[in-house]
């Protein structure tokens, strides 16, 4: 495949409010058929409240956007960057609009996740699919690029950001401290569907045994539960895993962000307020990692991974242990879940 296979890079995201008129919209556009009870959703609004209505994800986004357009433009692929989101301007539809009347007819698209999964993974994809339906015949076809947990670019700025961490804490406890690997939690049913735990498993085990100190413990533990209460999700949330690390006496504890790619409210209110907040109050010293968001190597990582799809015979980088993903999805991996009240095929 040569270099015009391509006239385009998407970057496709979840999205998030910009002002407190729009919170509510955005959270009903997430949980659209999920049956996630309305006092839920007035609890979420509250947390984008504290942040003035606003979510650090869009920022985050227009700051990887421009990172990518400079390191395309100084190293190449030559390749103008689109930007959509799932749940919020700028939506993908009206994106893949402007791709068609710009006269893209090609385009490789990065996803703000690094796992498979549906959430993670399916679900942009179907994303994808309805606004090249919505736009028509013009719409550019949009090939996605492989999950990306196990590469440098991805777990070489997640050891530096924990390390860092790691070295904020006061000398007597950062070398008893306990890695504690967060990620967003989903349904067992949906996990039991997917690589989603595997890879995050693996995700972790790399960037633990590369930080100082290499060999402390670690675990993999899940934030951010937002379905019906009698589903059951993956589990121990984080709050609960540092009430039991507190409880076995650990020093202290560096939580590690590994399920996100960038600061959303779930990093900033979930870890930054809940989690540590639990920890303070626990008497646990702890410290949170950063995410890669604009890392040099991360961002060198998404030019990397066009160049393989550019070029299927160049090496694909991974550091990890779980066999290579093939380039596309499979048709039937990482099925959607059943909703409540929703009749399957």
């Amino acid at each position: 495949m040569s270099a015009l296979a391509y006239d385009a890079v998407l970057v496709l995201s979840f999205g998030g409010p910009e002002g407190p008129d729009d919170v509510m919209p955005f959270l009903e556009n997430v949980t659209a058929g999920r049956g996630v009870p309305a006092a839920r959703l007035a609890e979420v609004a509250a947390h984008y409240a504290r942040f003035g209505g606003v979510s650090p994800i869009n920022a985050a986004n227009r700051a990887l956007v421009a990172a990518l357009e400079a390191h395309l433009a100084a190293s190449g692929p030559q390749l103008p960057v689109y930007w959509g989101n799932r749940n919020w301007h700028p939506l993908i539809g009206d994106t893949m609009q402007r791709m068609a009347d710009d006269g893209v007819r090609r385009a490789v698209c990065f996803v703000t996740s690094a796992y498979s999964g549906y959430s993670a993974c399916r679900q942009y994809l179907e994303d994808i699919t309805r606004a090249r339906a919505a736009v028509g015949t013009a719409a550019p076809e949009v090939d996605k690029l492989r999950p990306y947990f196990d590469h440098p670019g991805f777990v070489e700025p997640f050891v530096e950001a924990t390390t860092a961490a790691i070295d904020s804490l006061d000398a007597a406890v950062r070398g008893g401290a306990t890695l504690v690997f967060s990620a967003h939690s989903v349904p067992l049913a949906q996990a039991a569907s997917s690589d989603y735990v595997v890879q995050l498993e693996e995700a972790a085990r790399l960037v633990a045994e590369r930080v100082v100190g290499a060999g402390r413990g670690h675990a993999l533990v899940w934030q951010s539960r937002s379905g019906p209460p009698q589903v059951p999700w993956l589990e121990p949330d984080i709050s609960d895993h540092l009430r039991s690390l507190r409880a076995r006496g650990a020093p202290a504890a560096v939580i590690v962000p590994i399920g996100f790619v960038a600061d959303h409210l779930e990093v900033v209110w979930d870890l930054d307020i809940e989690a540590l907040g639990t920890a303070r109050d626990l008497g646990l010293p702890a410290a949170r990692a950063a995410t890669p968001g604009t890392h040099p190597a991360f961002v060198a990582m998404i030019a990397e991974l066009i160049s393989e799809r550019l070029d299927p015979s160049a090496p694909r980088r991974g550091l990890g242990r779980l066999p290579a993903r093939p380039t596309d999805c499979a048709a039937g991996c990482c099925p959607p879940p059943v909703r409540p009240g929703v009749a399957t095929a």
